[in-house]
């Protein structure tokens, strides 16, 4: 029970804070908006300023209105000055420009061919002619026109004659459409709404049009004063229904909030007065309260999560806590029962690793054994052939031995040139033997390490070198279809060549008893490998094609072979990294094998 209490404190203590933080934090980013606005307002105020204070300055150094002002009873000149006004506001965008004697009486305007025109009309009252007339320098003055009751900004600047005498007043208004007409914007997400007030609390530009004219000065029944009536001609001057709240905290002292009444409806606003440059005047920016509300209820939903995420923290480490001390006391439980498994274990991996080892023996001899037996084929391969070796060898050895009786008995009968002519077929006889045992001895060696770039058509040549010595090949026509340009591929000479005097020794006993035996070998290059092809004219394959590469199968005598070779031939091209398959021919009688190895580019 007492955890319900205190959980629910923690909860009314978290809502407080939230909504007074989400308050805080509402007004001041509100705040910030409102600054930003009368910030922005200000320097445009203070641009337009400064782009029309030195006009009149400058028009008053004109000549013509010196002379107009000392000669006012000269029509000639006043019509020039009347057109020079004409000129003067087309060129500066000013609605008028007048000139005024020293007693307020305007004698030329740009507007002095209209029916409301200024000249003749005195303007001593005004306080943008009385104020220049005073400090000889240039005053500005915001009000209603008198003749068109449109609003503008008056700037004027003294006219002096050569002795610095002041001689008149010339005045250029320039209407606030434009600086009301920034206001005119897209609404943004606050609803900012303005008001620029005079020196007695009067709006005289305001974002509302039912805000223009308007007194904001909070004091309900009082009579507004001369001085706005003359300014703002015409005008209720009614004073806005408005109650200051007082200032939030942590806002600045220019902020206050207040709730204006409008058609019974009272909405809050949060206000921030800035005063405008060179004029008496106030900038007042009103921001809606209304997100400060949002703000609120956005921390106290934030506060609301933070507590029950607190909460089920708190409640988690609770459970936890409770788990951990029956976890531990199970764990000295499972501590026994671990070091009897632990024993079993070790035990157990001890027996694993002596397999282990025994297993990777018997792989190392495995491999041993199957290079042993690739040679032992090899070998037998050159058994088998050593028939056609001796039928090869001795016919040049008689012709050797003929030779060197005859080159005796021509050495005797001094016949030098015969003598040099037997010893030169000696040696051409010597050489065919050599050559015919070394490619023997290059057979019969081991593979010199891993595979490199090859040329494919080497090992076929020296493979047919070795298949020609044999006996049996006599009157069998081997068509080998050599390429012009290199094979390169990925591959080991010796062991491609001992692929192939197998194919080319399987071919042979294959067509023993054809009336025209034939062995064809054709190299095709094919997308990222070459594919050589043995085909011969036999009594082709047996109807299982993948049978024929198992260890110890063969259709042939025993005296032929041990059905070792195809099996060790496509273990070697299967180490190579390549393919070897065979099957009948579909073109004619017989059997074809494809031998199949990786393209390799010669500059790799």
């Amino acid at each position: 029970m007492s955890y319900r209490i205190g959980a629910f404190f923690v909860f009314v203590f978290t809502l407080m804070v939230s909504w007074m933080l989400g308050g805080w934090v509402g007004y001041r980013q509100v705040e910030q908006d409102s600054l930003e606005e009368s910030f922005r307002y200000r320097q445009l105020v203070g641009n337009e300023l400064n782009r029309y204070l030195p006009i009149p300055e400058l028009m008053a150094e004109h000549p013509l209105l010196e002379a107009a002002l000392s000669s006012p009873d000269n029509s000639a000149v006043i019509h020039q000055a009347n057109e020079e006004m004409q000129r003067m506001a087309t060129i500066v965008g000013s609605s008028d420009v007048y000139l005024m004697d020293t007693s307020g009486l305007t004698i030329a305007a740009n507007n002095y061919q209209q029916t409301d025109s200024f000249v003749g009309r005195n303007f001593a009252f005004r306080p943008y002619f009385y104020e220049a007339m005073e400090s000889g320098h240039s005053a500005v003055y915001f009000a209603l026109g008198l003749m068109s009751g449109v609003r503008g900004l008056y700037f004027s600047h003294p006219v002096r004659g050569q002795d610095s005498a002041i001689l008149g007043i010339v005045t250029v208004k320039v209407l606030v459409h434009e600086l009301e007409s920034q206001w005119h914007r897209p609404a943004s997400v606050r609803a900012a709404e303005m008001v620029v007030l005079d020196e007695a609390g009067v709006s005289f530009l305001a974002s509302k049009p039912e805000w223009l004219y308007r007194d904001f000065t909070g004091s309900a029944g009082e009579a507004p004063g001369e001085a706005s009536r003359q300014r703002y001609p015409d005008r209720d001057l009614k004073p806005v229904s408005l109650n200051y709240l007082g200032k939030p905290l942590g806002l600045s002292g220019s902020s206050e909030t207040l709730r204006i009444r409008e058609d019974g409806v009272g909405r809050e606003y949060l206000s921030v007065r800035t005063p405008l440059p060179r004029l008496d005047w106030t900038l007042q920016v009103m921001v809606s309260t209304r997100s400060v509300v949002w703000m609120r209820l956005g921390f106290v939903v934030g506060g609301i999560a933070i507590f029950f995420g607190g909460l089920l923290a708190w409640l988690y480490l609770r459970e936890r806590y409770r788990r951990e001390a029956e976890l531990a006391l199970r764990g000295e439980q499972l501590e026994l029962s671990v070091a009897e498994r632990t024993a079993d274990l070790e035990h157990s991996n001890r027996k694993l690793l002596d397999e282990i080892r025994e297993r990777e023996r018997t792989q190392s001899e495995l491999r041993e054994t199957q290079q042993e037996l690739i040679q032992a084929a090899k070998l037998a391969v050159l058994g088998q052939m050593s028939a056609g070796l001796n039928h090869e060898m001795s016919q040049p050895l008689t012709a050797i031995q003929t030779y060197a009786r005859n080159s005796r008995r021509f050495l005797e009968k001094g016949a030098a040139d015969m003598v040099d002519a037997n010893l030169s077929e000696i040696v051409l006889l010597c050489d065919k033997m050599a050559e015919l045992t070394r490619q023997f001895k290059v057979f019969a060696r081991k593979s010199e390490g891993p595979p490199t770039i090859v040329d494919f058509r080497l090992s076929v040549d020296a493979s047919l070198k070795i298949i020609a010595a044999q006996k049996s090949c006599a009157g069998i026509n081997i068509c080998w279809d050599r390429p012009s340009l290199p094979v390169s591929c990925h591959g080991d000479l010796i062991r491609i060549e001992q692929v192939m005097v197998n194919l080319l020794a399987n071919a042979v006993q294959a067509v023993e008893g054809q009336e025209q035996p034939e062995i064809s070998i054709e190299v095709e290059e094919q997308e990222g490998s070459w594919r050589c092809f043995v085909r011969d004219n036999g009594s082709g394959l047996p109807a299982n094609t993948e049978q024929i590469f198992e260890p110890f199968f063969t259709t042939k005598s025993v005296k032929q072979g041990l059905g070792l070779g195809l099996s060790i031939s496509r273990q070697i091209a299967d180490a190579l990294g390549g393919r070897l398959t065979g099957r009948n021919r579909s073109d004619a009688p017989g059997a074809e094998f494809e031998f199949t190895l990786k393209k390799r580019e010669a500059t790799e």
